[in-house]
């Protein structure tokens, strides 16, 4: 019998990127005490997704445990993931990494996420934060 752990590429619509092992899966809780010591670390991650690129599905956010929000990208923009999977339960695998985000990328992030220009036009200071690039995502 084949592992079913292991979740293969398909054409299936809940498996986007590279393959990953879902029950190798951390906590968000997980990855920030990981990340409280390091820059960088390789993680396969189970969450929430809070939101999602409007625009194209080029990026997807996560709650993280002291109230902000993870961004994930996609590793070389090589897959996207549907724009409708806010609240429902992802599991991602690729790199998570402190990064400050620039005022330029933070409001065109905004505006992919549908926010109103006032909105927009109150981003005035880059963001410093854990972000992830995702070489594979799997919608639960």
């Amino acid at each position: 019998m084949a592992d079913t752990t292991i979740v293969e590429e398909s054409t299936e619509t809940n498996i986007f990127g590279e393959s990953i092992n879902v029950d190798a899966a951390i906590s968000v809780e997980e990855l920030a005490t990981m990340m409280a010591t390091a820059d960088s670390v390789p993680a396969t991650v189970k969450a929430t997704a809070t939101d999602v690129c409007a625009k194209k599905g080029c990026w997807m956010k996560v709650a993280m445990n002291d109230s902000t929000e993870m961004r994930i990208t996609f590793k070389d923009y090589g897959f996207f993931v549907p724009k409708d999977i806010a609240g429902k339960q992802i599991v991602f695998e690729g790199f998570a990494k402190k990064e400050i985000t620039s005022v330029e990328d933070l409001k065109h992030f905004a505006e992919d996420g549908g926010q109103s220009p006032e909105e927009i036009a109150k981003i005035t200071e880059p963001e410093e934060a854990i972000t992830f690039e995702a070489t594979g995502v799997v919608i639960m």
